[in-house]
């Protein structure tokens, strides 16, 4: 019941500005071990083990925390306890934030305001975005909403289903140092690599339970189901991420684009392998149809998840 209340918390408030999230403390945390410990004279071994170090510190740090405070509440009243609970698993979900970022670039691309909406599209991706035009920037919108439909939304209910608020935020831990030192250049080739390899670890079961979900999202959405599928086992491997290269080849699928190609990054061109070259070129439209796939893929998701709590509390 509470993950539900924090769901829909996420649903109806996002990410307002006046609440302190918890992953800017995990930033905040995560940039001090760094200048402590990166040593860019050190060895290949050195800059692995000392990035391993910090994994182990943030994690032990973050679950920590969240399972004292919650102990510490749990003291002061159980409504206590329960209404921090809701909303710290809030702060892990992305449901609206996705969605209002996917709003922030859809609405100006209808209205014909393409730099407005190279704006909104560089607030959410990292690739260089002043020169797309209106199909790249449909791409990027897309390919962001399907690949943080995991990273974003279920896997973070995953493991709140699992282990509640703390292993939840654990898991927001590992996902913030994946996108701060999960770089492969030369500042992150090794010293990031654990929180990297962390990551690919934690997403991996989420992002496969995920799949089932998005096919029967599809479905109800009434998009193209079958295509979605094709599109799974033959691309779903294309995609440098083990994780995200299945959702984002189930969606292009699902939505009849084909997402993948040339990317540019700090003016280096990044060539991604086309997912589902069948389809036409990513439009406006699809962003919004990308959201629903979203929207509907987290809503089976934590419907069956919570089915499937009460049935092996039932059971135990």
């Amino acid at each position: 019941m509470l993950i539900f209340l924090a769901f829909l918390l996420d649903g109806v408030m996002g990410d307002p500005r006046w609440l302190p999230h918890p992953v800017v403390c995990f930033g905040k945390l995560i940039s001090l071990l760094e200048k402590r410990l990166y040593n860019a004279n050190h060895s290949e071994r050195s800059l692995l083990l000392k990035g391993a170090l910090l994994v182990f510190v943030v994690l032990f740090t973050v679950y920590s925390f969240s399972f004292g405070l919650i102990s510490i509440f749990s003291i002061i009243h159980p409504l206590a306890e329960a209404a921090l609970t809701v909303v710290l698993l809030a702060t892990t979900l992305a449901t609206r934030s996705l969605r209002q970022a996917a709003e922030d670039i859809y609405l100006p691309l209808r209205k014909g305001n393409i730099i407005q909406a190279r704006e909104a599209v560089s607030m959410v991706v990292g690739r260089d975005s002043a020169q797309l035009d209106e199909r790249e920037v449909s791409r990027a919108a897309v390919e962001t909403v399907a690949e943080n439909t995991v990273d974003g939304v279920t896997a973070p209910l995953f493991y709140a289903l699992l282990g509640g608020a703390p292993l939840a935020l654990l898991y927001k831990a590992i996902n913030t140092m994946d996108s701060m030192l999960g770089y492969k250049n030369d500042r992150y080739f090794w010293f990031g690599r654990a929180a990297a390899k962390l990551d690919d670890a934690a997403n991996w079961l989420p992002a496969r339970l995920t799949v089932p979900v998005m096919l029967l999202a599809a479905a109800v959405l009434r998009l193209h189901v079958r295509s979605a599928w094709t599109a799974l086992r033959r691309d779903g491997k294309k995609h440098p991420s083990p994780n995200s290269g299945l959702t984002e080849a189930l969606a292009a699928g699902a939505l009849g684009v084909t997402l993948g190609g040339e990317n540019r990054y700090g003016g280096i061109i990044c060539q991604r392998m086309r997912l589902w070259q069948e389809g036409r070129p990513p439009e406006a439209n699809d962003i919004r149809q990308a959201t629903a796939l979203m929207m509907v893929t987290s809503a089976i998701f934590l419907a069956v998840g919570l089915l499937l709590q009460a049935l092996i509390l039932t059971l135990s």
